[in-house]
């Protein structure tokens, strides 16, 4: 903790008066590439929770049966799972530029088709539908978290991936509000035309992205180019550089530990509005803007403190934030006042938030280019696999077991992985790899080449 708070005193310092919202802005300023990027990310996320928020309230008013959303939410994530090894094999081999497009213009036909949904009143077009959205999906997550490094200097890649990863928790509570009160006023039918329009508009926005290699494709993939007709080769290259990397490896597994009781967490928050404190929607609607509230707050702090801590100091503080994660949940999940209850869960928000964008940096840092495609989609298949596994277990086990004892087993599952990151540091078995660099695409931020 003394470490935590010298590590933010040392660089309020040290930066020049310049705060965590000036950074922002002077990187928008003068890094054109990502700027595109990010005016593209704000309006398809907003897209994206005026889509979840319509699907879900539809499902519900046509069946009156809430059952039917755990089925729409295992229909979008199983689409992803699936798809995610692909996805990570074709951007490492192909342009991740042209793929994203792909993805965006794909998605955006599929959104419309939601609108048919309405029409003929087919509940099962809202399954087909969700699976086809979140099918495309990875080709572009992964894709964007791939490209960051080719458009970014070594000096702009934390500040850019605090800020994509604080502007979708942003997007998050302010896309959810907004599209529930579009829904409420005007109807599904807008809702599904916004989502398919932020998708044409981030396409749009990503084919701004310039590139003085005239791509953006990965280094060193021509020897990839010989197994084409055989993918699973290169994914299991992908699997074995990862087992090869100790951070790469245990920064993945740290997101699966979180995720065996963060999928938990999500189906218990409308448990804990709905039966345990008896604050019905408007409980829920405080309990995930406090969420939301508590992310913010961590991803500046951890853009703050990233600029400045080491290596060494990063592992500690990784271990320091899922112990207090897992910790602020356990006591939330306890807690009689209502009051309290928000401030410990947006204390557990934030841990986890600082630990997102220091991990995540140091990927973005030290993934060798020909495998980044690979490595974030795996990541992210494994943490979706995981969540859903949770998901499934937190339904099950509420019919058997009081709300708050599966809150508190989700607390303690999240923070578990702390156990596993300390005694892999404190043995010595995560040392930092070569730092990566993309040399030749280091210039491609300016707005020189506007």
């Amino acid at each position: 903790m003394a470490e935590l708070g010298c590590a933010i005193s040392q660089h309020g310092k040290g930066v020049a008066g310049h705060g965590v919202m000036s950074g922002f802005s002077h990187l928008l300023q003068r890094n054109r590439n990502y700027r595109y990027t990010w005016i593209g990310q704000i309006v398809s996320e907003a897209g994206d929770h005026f889509n979840n928020v319509a699907v879900l309230s539809l499902a519900v008013a046509e069946t009156h049966n809430g059952a039917i959303i755990a089925g729409i939410m295992l229909s979008r994530a199983i689409p992803a799972v699936m798809a995610g090894p692909l996805a990570g094999v074709l951007l490492d081999r192909f342009d991740r530029r042209r793929i994203m497009i792909a993805s965006d213009l794909i998605r955006a036909v599929i959104a419309l088709g939601f609108i048919l949904a309405i029409s003929y009143k087919q509940i099962w077009l809202l399954y087909l539908l969700s699976a086809l959205l979140m099918l495309a999906s990875p080709f572009f997550t992964s894709g964007r978290s791939a490209i960051l490094p080719a458009i970014t200097t070594e000096s702009e890649l934390h500040t850019a991936n605090s800020l994509t990863q604080t502007t979708g928790w942003m997007t998050l509570a302010a896309g959810a509000f907004l599209g529930g009160t579009t829904v409420a006023r005007f109807g599904y039918q807008l809702a599904f035309v916004f989502n398919s329009l932020s998708f044409l508009f981030s396409a749009f926005c990503i084919a701004q992205l310039r590139s003085p290699l005239g791509h953006f494709r990965a280094e060193k993939r021509a020897a990839r180019e010989t197994n084409i007709g055989r993918p699973w080769h290169d994914y299991r290259d992908g699997l074995r550089y990862m087992a090869a990397t100790p951070l790469i490896l245990g920064i993945g597994l740290i997101a699966v530990g979180w995720a065996s009781g963060g999928g938990a967490a999500q189906v218990l928050f409308t448990l804990f509005s709905e039966m345990v404190f008896n604050r019905g929607p408007k409980g829920l609607g405080q309990l995930w803007a406090t969420a939301g509230v508590g992310l913010l707050i961590g991803g500046f702090i951890g853009n703050r403190i990233g600029k400045t801590i080491g290596f060494e100091n990063y592992k500690k503080t990784v271990f320091f934030c899922y112990v207090l994660h897992g910790g602020a949940y356990i006591v939330f999940s306890q807690m009689r006042a209502w009051g309290w209850a928000l401030f410990f869960m947006g204390l557990s928000r934030a841990a986890v938030a600082v630990s997102s964008v220091l991990n995540w940096s140091n990927l973005l840092r030290h993934v060798d280019d020909q495998y980044r495609g690979r490595v974030f989609s795996t990541i992210e298949t494994m943490s979706w696999s995981t969540m859903m596994l949770s998901m499934l277990g937190a339904g099950t086990a509420s019919r058997y077991f009081s709300v708050r004892t599966l809150g508190a087993a989700s607390g303690a599952l999240s923070s578990s992985t702390a156990l596993f990151w300390g005694w892999a540091n404190w043995t010595g078995k995560l040392p930092e790899p070569a730092r990566t660099a993309d040399t030749e695409v280091v210039e491609i931020h300016s707005d020189r080449m506007s």
